[in-house]
């Protein structure tokens, strides 16, 4: 697909989200797109192999969630391919973001967008959550990487007294909320609405208690 029309999704889904981007940025989404396309075919990043497909159910489904994801600090917990850690960053420049996942493969490509896109806000760990050393978040955010229970579990003593988990849920994860936790308590449920894509999304909110 032409840069020219990948844009133009990217452009729509933006209003449809009433999200604001400038150009520089836009422009770093479409090039991370192309990043992603390119080291699919060696790495397997990701089961989609259509940029159009992919900027619908990444790009822009990771920008659904980007209200949500505003913080001094935040760690994307499993994160893949860079979602939705890579789209809050570039529009976050301000905000210092951690990318943290366990295949290598998949934080070496990592380095490559944060070297070419010239995200100096980006931190690459690779490593398990419950392994690795870290400082404490504002947010922790992951996409479909774990049961409610397990991301307190595992990602919870990363997170800082007052801060919160936000995660990414396709249908409403009603068995999930029943976690058992005296750390968090459920903020919110949100249902939201992204473009393009027909199945159920929905973003859970965990507040850490101040201690």
């Amino acid at each position: 697909m032409a840069d020219s029309a990948l844009l133009t999704q990217l452009q729509q889904g933006c209003e449809s989200l009433g999200i604001a981007l400038d150009h520089d940025q836009q422009q770093q989404l479409l090039r991370y797109v192309a990043l992603m396309h390119k080291w699919n075919k060696v790495y397997n990043l990701t089961s989609v192999r259509d940029p159009a497909q992919m900027m619908s159910r990444h790009i822009i489904d990771s920008l659904s969630v980007l209200p949500y994801l505003n913080a001094p600090s935040l760690l994307d917990v499993g994160t893949g391919g860079g979602l939705p850690g890579i789209p809050a960053a570039i529009a976050y420049p301000e905000s210092a973001v951690t990318l943290l996942d366990s295949n290598s493969k998949k934080t070496r490509f990592l380095q490559q967008v944060k070297a070419e896109l010239g995200l100096s806000n980006v931190t690459v760990v690779h490593g398990r959550v419950e392994q690795v050393s870290l400082s404490k978040f504002a947010i922790i955010t992951a996409r479909a990487f774990a049961s409610i229970d397990d991301i307190i579990e595992l990602a919870g003593q990363h997170c800082e007294h007052g801060g919160q988990l936000v995660l990414m849920k396709g249908v409403y994860p009603a068995e999930e909320l029943a976690f058992d936790s005296s750390a968090f308590h459920l903020g919110d449920v949100v249902t939201l609405k992204v473009p393009g894509c027909d199945g159920e999304r929905h973003l859970v909110r965990l507040i850490k208690e101040k201690g």
